[in-house]
């Protein structure tokens, strides 16, 4: 009875308001809505059944975490990062507090060190029976700081031991080879074959210390320095006294060097060039580090690659238009340019030098690979010469028994780095390669004979 006494007076109050506003439509009190209408939410049903709004806000809490910690976006493809929210998820853990900076840094990561270690066993149980190899090398990281980095390598993976931080130390023979004991004492000496590092003179010096200590264990230059350093010796010959004649037969390639060196740093220098000749290639120069293995090589490589668009550019009406508006040195330089990507003799140079450099550079490309070439290193060197002579020869339109300086000067180079690579071990990975016993291998060329006959006839002679 109560409640239809409350709904005639709000009927009543509701009909009184309209006629003093005189209006058709008035909103019923505040009273009167929440009687009537159900207020809406601003998330539909299903919104709030697949938690939108939770899921939203979570996705905005991580990436404001990724923000303000400048945390790079990488970390999203980091399948732990999946995994540590995916385990959140489906775990209800009440009260769980994520690790703190402290934990962080000294028992996580204690655990996690033990958990890497864990993982490496199966491996380290493979090197009594395959034996390891050290490999050493020296680089910077991006602060310039000089650091000398150990991996050993075995049958199935390389294995990063560690980096040291040689920051105000002498780099010497004496210090190289107490890092090198280090690490062979961590690993076990009787476990290593050889010790592998670049061809620095320092480097080899410690290499003799320990095989004076150890003396199982070879020192051995790595293949692919030595051959870049062949090609170096080649392309970038230096003149001094003690170096004149391999000077004088290699000058040429030096000149053509420094040429494609002049035309890159002129295209690359200048913003309006550049701009032009993106319009006539879609491929980039490259510019290529010293530090890299063939950089000449490469190097030239890409101008041939472009050398229809680098000559479509010069003869262009917007290089011309360029020309008209420079003078000066900028001016001579592109008269320069235009000459030398203009002439044919300089091209057919560019050419030679590619098609005689190219098992050079194929058999750096080969050994600088993860896959094991100790066995293939011996014949490739034979091989690589083979190939370098027949190119010189069909260049210079010679037969094999005729004399030529220029393959003469290549070959003493060639046979100088083999010499100082050249190691018991690379013979004795030769001659236990099945394939150089096979008859495929042996009448593919009627020089070849198998790897004992040979021994047999090098120690005759």
């Amino acid at each position: 009875m109560s409640e239809k006494v409350d709904m005639q007076r709000l009927e009543n109050e509701f009909e009184e308001r309209k006629k003093e506003s005189g209006k058709k439509e008035v909103s019923l009190p505040c009273e009167t809505n929440s009687a009537f209408k159900k207020r809406k939410s601003s998330f539909s049903p299903i919104e709030r059944a697949f938690g939108i709004a939770a899921r939203d806000q979570l996705d905005q809490e991580i990436a404001r975490m990724l923000y303000t910690g400048g945390v790079a976006f990488n970390l999203a493809r980091n399948p732990h990062y999946h995994r540590s929210y995916q385990f959140a998820a489906a775990t209800n853990i009440d009260g769980y507090v994520p690790p703190g900076y402290n934990k962080l840094r000294t028992t996580l990561l204690q655990k996690e060190r033990n958990h890497v270690e864990s993982l490496l066993v199966p491996l380290k149980s493979t090197w009594n029976e395959k034996g390891v190899s050290i490999v050493s090398d020296g680089w910077s990281d991006p602060t310039r700081k000089p650091l000398i980095n150990f991996i050993s390598v075995s049958g199935n993976a390389p294995l990063f031991m560690k980096a040291v931080d040689c920051a105000r130390e002498v780099k010497d023979k004496f210090f190289i080879s107490n890092l090198m004991k280090e690490v062979i004492n961590e690993v076990g000496h009787q476990k290593i074959v050889q010790i592998i590092t670049d061809n620095a003179a320092n480097c080899k010096a410690a290499g003799e210390i320990i095989e004076c200590t150890y003396p199982h264990i070879y020192w051995a230059p790595c293949v692919v320095h030595t051959r870049n350093l062949a090609l170096k010796n080649i392309c970038a010959a230096r003149n001094v006294e003690s170096n004149s004649e391999t000077y004088d037969a290699c000058n040429w390639i030096t000149n053509v060097h420094g040429d494609a060196l002049a035309i890159k740093h002129f295209i690359m220098n200048h913003n309006m060039i550049l701009a032009i000749f993106s319009k006539f290639s879609p491929l980039k120069l490259l510019a290529v580090a010293d530090t890299r293995f063939a950089s000449i090589v490469v190097m030239l490589k890409r101008l041939k690659l472009i050398k229809t668009g680098l000559q479509s550019m010069v003869i262009s009406e917007q290089w011309s238009t360029y020309r008209d508006d420079d003078i000066g040195k900028a001016n001579f330089e592109a008269n320069f340019v235009k000459e030398k990507l203009l002439d044919d003799d300089w091209w057919d140079k560019v050419t030679y030098i590619i098609d005689f450099t190219r098992p050079i550079y194929d058999m750096i490309r080969s050994c600088d690979t993860n896959k094991p070439c100790l066995h293939l290193v011996y014949e490739m060197w034979d091989s690589m010469i083979e190939k370098v002579k027949a190119e010189i020869y069909k260049k210079e339109g010679l037969q094999g028994s005729e004399y030529s300086l220029f393959f003469d000067v290549v070959y003493d180079i060639l046979v100088a780095r083999w010499a100082k690579n050249n190691t018991p071990l690379h013979c004795l990975a030769h001659s236990l390669n099945p394939r150089f016993y096979s008859e495929a291998w042996l009448l593919g060329d009627e020089t070849r004979i198998s790897p004992h006959k040979m021994l047999k006839s090098q120690l005759k002679g």
